[in-house]
């Protein structure tokens, strides 16, 4: 493919269409790997679980699962999920690099990356091995501070081109 004749549009839809596509790909992975739990069921038990629960040392209430340490079969899907979209964004990002796309797409998918492969280790580090509530919101407090720390990285990214 001569990178010379694809114009910048082309080249975006290029990557955006591949992604789409294999993350199709990593569903049904996930879904055949996973199949025989019967996961269809095993979600509609997950969130038919849900209740306010009081976050641990203030007095705010939040949906979480009446039982966390019931569901590990979700934990594994959501860890395998997170991982398995931070390596497309890998792939994604060298997409980007070889394709010269432009600095603000690079930054974005660098972004991506840090959100899910962090995601995907606090899937695993904290539902993975989750026994009491306290430790669904610290997942949860996690997830938000993953966020920060990736629109951190991206405004490294964008900055350092300047």
């Amino acid at each position: 493919m001569n990178q010379q004749t694809l114009s910048e549009k082309k080249k975006e839809d290029l990557v955006t269409g591949l992604y789409v596509g294999l993350i199709l790909v990593l569903i049904a992975v996930i879904y055949s790997i996973n199949g025989a739990t019967n996961l269809g069921n095993v979600f509609v038990k997950f969130f038919g679980s849900f209740v306010l629960a009081q976050v641990p040392g203030t007095s705010i209430f939040l949906p979480a699962p009446l039982n966390p340490a019931a569901f590990s079969v979700i934990y594994n899907v959501a860890f395998e999920f997170c991982l398995g979209i931070g390596l497309l964004e890998v792939l994604v990002l060298s997409l980007r690099i070889m394709l010269h796309s432009p600095l603000p797409r690079k930054a974005e998918t660098i972004e991506n990356i840090v959100f899910w492969l962090g995601t995907s280790y606090l899937a695993f580090t904290y539902l993975a091995n989750m026994v009491i509530m306290s430790d669904w919101f610290v997942f949860w407090a996690g997830i938000i501070l993953i966020g920060g720390l990736s629109l951190v990285a991206r405004a490294f990214v964008l900055i350092a081109r300047h």
